[in-house]
């Protein structure tokens, strides 16, 4: 997506990210020579549209899966930043592109579906797509799992892109059902399923069935579960100059995976997402510069 950061009436600084955009590019620095890294969504035929490629492609991002859309447009955000670094979001993507990557007989990346040895998806995701693509999305996912590979869901919640709580909470419960690693932020899922607190949130996260778990609770230590081992407490890095929360949690889940996916401990994995994210969250923008991180890769 396009993305405005600034205030209403204001200067605005134009850039691009969105969830999973920022997790792959973020997995694509880290994950270096040993993981190769794609990135499946709709652009248009536009002017903006033939930049945003330009630049994924220059961030390291393998592109053969982007299908281009006739007459569409990438989704805008804009984003405002209060004094520590908090965000609020507007958006723009009724008629965005992504939301209509689904609407072929078979997309490039179903075409492909024995190529893929771990896939990413997030709330937002779901959230974006109608009905059938969103069923498509969870099946692909599922057909995936079976086959053995990696299914990763994080559960970015913005209540704002569902029409219905109810639609939201069901189709959550079936990406954790098709999911074999769940990267969850404690306080949307406390958002999305309505616990009274913080704390019942994460006890209702640690019952979930996946067999790997990964639960942030901001400043608080992240809790790391992996199959029938006990729950690890990971501490995250105390900051004392936060000036932007944007993609903290997507640059900790490319840091996560591209750890577990060389066969790093959970542990290490999570120790390693938390200074990717400290570092992110000390810069302004989505995608921070690469030379801002390059002593950590």
């Amino acid at each position: 997506m396009l993305e405005l950061n600034g205030t209403a009436f204001g200067a605005m600084q134009q850039s691009y990210g969105g969830d999973t955009f920022n997790t792959a590019v973020y997995l694509s620095r880290c994950g270096g020579e040993v993981i190769k890294t794609w990135y499946a969504t709709a652009l248009g035929d536009d002017a903006l549209s033939l930049e945003l490629e330009r630049r994924w492609a220059q961030d390291g991002l393998a592109l053969d899966l982007v299908r281009h859309i006739p007459g569409r447009m990438p989704g805008l955000y804009q984003i405002q930043v209060d004094a520590q670094g908090e965000r609020r979001f507007s958006f723009w993507r009724d008629n965005s592109a992504a939301k209509a990557y689904f609407e072929v007989t078979e997309t490039p990346l179903e075409a492909r579906i024995d190529a893929w040895d771990a896939f990413y998806f997030s709330g937002i995701s779901l959230a974006i797509l109608p009905a059938d693509g969103r069923n498509r999305l969870l099946a692909f996912a599922q057909a995936l799992r079976m086959r053995g590979a990696t299914v990763v869901f994080d559960n970015n919640y913005r209540p704002s892109l569902w029409p219905d709580i109810t639609v939201a909470r069901d189709s959550f419960s079936r990406a954790f059902a098709v999911a074999n690693t769940a990267l969850i932020t404690a306080d949307d899922h406390q958002t999305l399923f309505g616990f009274s607190s913080l704390e019942a949130a994460v006890g209702a996260a640690q019952t979930l069935s996946v067999l790997e778990v990964v639960i942030k609770r901001g400043a608080a230590p992240t809790l790391v579960r992996s199959g029938n081992s006990p729950w690890h407490s990971v501490p995250t890095q105390t900051l004392v100059n936060v000036v932007d929360t944007t993609a903290a949690g997507d640059s900790f889940a490319a840091g996560y995976l591209s750890r577990r996916l060389r066969g790093k401990p959970p542990e290490e994995a999570a120790q390693f997402g938390n200074r990717l994210a400290a570092r992110v969250i000390t810069h302004r923008g989505a995608i921070i510069p690469l030379d801002a991180m390059a002593d950590l890769l």
